[in-house]
């Protein structure tokens, strides 16, 4: 059965964005970003270092601590071609960790740019790692499409953490139209960032200083992690007419048993920051649903499907109970941390469940981020935009911020 959402036309989610709006760099503080506020329906504006005072009282704000990596690889054949190889995803083994402690060889799930010019075997590269020369291999293990299994070796005994950091260059987004530099090294992680995984950044946490983190605690109000990998699918506009024939990419994660309780405990008071905790959290409903219906649920039976908040059986559990359902989920398996996958898309027609606040950016014409925001401002999302637009606020990753309550 087609839902009303699938039906969706992308073209009613299309604004002009005039280049020169989207900020190529970002500003020398990153506090002192505009932010614009949403209450009530009603839109206004402040600076984004004083957010403390906008949000709502015992508030719990849910920051995701993926970390980029450097995941554009690049490989010169001998005539002269440049080919590209993209880390996605890791194959073998399929473990964020576990890979990037690999001291000889592993496979990840990449793009390839220039791929018809990839005519031999092997592709090879010199690198330097404490001031050792390394080999770095490259060799194509399969291919589905799009998308390649690359095997990667190397000598020297170090970890592909090492090789990524000396030889990966960070993939900033395409919409930027500049190579990464130096600055972005800094400035395109959050102050936050831990987990290794990310292949661009949860940009609404790019605002967030020390001092912003402090002034948090200060106030009293709550802060918890979790871990949403985000894969490029993030910039993939959608081609289809309608959302129905727009696949969701799927991404991991992770999230500690004691943030799930805690959520639970503040149920109401939820403020996710960026559209990538709003995912996690969104998503931890619907594992909850699955549970219940499958107790005993592997970690791939517990990945959440596309479409899955849209069938009316899949809506019937509360909030409290399908948290609930994880957690003894997770004592009955003696795990401290939830970890599975998410392919949810959340687009007018959604139901939140657990978010009340969005800290987030502002977003590309016609994506599936811009029909997040469209679902949880109730259709208002033009007024919110022409606000934007109309008062020199900067969009995209490196732009200006908003609260929407």
């Amino acid at each position: 059965m087609v839902t009303k959402t699938q039906q969706i036309s992308i073209e009613d989610y299309n604004y002009s964005l005039p280049d020169e709006r989207i900020a190529k760099f970002p500003l020398p503080k990153r506090d002192e970003s505009k932010l614009l506020l949403y209450r009530n329906g009603e839109v206004s504006e402040s600076i984004f270092k004083q957010i403390t005072e906008y949000l709502p009282e015992g508030s719990l704000m849910i920051f995701n601590n993926t970390r980029v990596i450097q995941a554009r690889l690049l490989f010169q054949r001998a005539t002269g071609a440049q080919i590209e190889v993209f880390c996605l995803d890791p194959s073998e083994p399929h473990d964020y960790e576990l890979i990037f402690q690999e001291t000889a060889t592993c496979c990840w799930i990449c793009l390839i740019g220039n791929a018809k010019k990839w005519k031999e075997p092997c592709l090879f590269r010199e690198i330097e790692i404490d001031g050792q020369k390394v080999t770095l291999r490259a060799e194509k293990v399969q291919s589905y499409g799009e998308t390649h299994q690359i095997r990667f070796s190397w000598d020297g005994g170090f970890s592909f953490a090492e090789v990524l950091d000396a030889a990966g260059e960070l993939p900033i987004p395409p919409y930027l139209h500049r190579k990464t530099e130096e600055s972005d090294l800094k400035t395109y992680q959050t102050v936050y960032s831990k987990i290794k995984g990310s292949v661009a950044a949860p940009t609404a946490g790019l605002h967030f200083t020390p001092e912003v983190l402090a002034e948090l605690e200060a106030k009293g109000f709550g802060r918890e992690e979790l871990t949403l990998h985000v894969g490029a699918g993030t910039f993939k506009p959608v081609k289809s007419e309608t959302i129905e024939g727009h696949e969701m990419h799927t991404e991991f994660i992770s999230v500690r048993r004691s943030t799930i309780e805690r959520v639970k405990q503040n149920l109401g008071k939820i403020i996710a920051v960026g559209t990538t905790s709003v995912r996690t959290l969104e998503s931890l409903y619907y594992i909850g649903v699955a549970l219940a219906s499958n107790p005993e649920a592997t970690s791939n039976e517990l990945v959440v499907k596309q479409w899955m908040p849209y069938n009316e059986e899949n809506n019937r559990l509360t909030p409290a109970d399908a948290l609930q359902n994880i957690l003894d989920y997770l004592d009955k398996h003696q795990l401290k941390t939830l970890v599975t996958a998410t392919q949810i898309i959340i687009a007018p027609g959604y139901e939140f469940k657990i978010v009340k606040g969005i800290v987030t950016n502002f977003h590309q014409p016609k994506s599936t981020l811009l029909l997040l925001i469209s679902a949880f401002v109730k259709g208002d999302w033009k007024n919110i935009y022409d606000y934007a637009l109309g008062h020199d606020f900067r969009f995209l990753s490196y732009g200006d911020s908003s609260l929407l309550l």
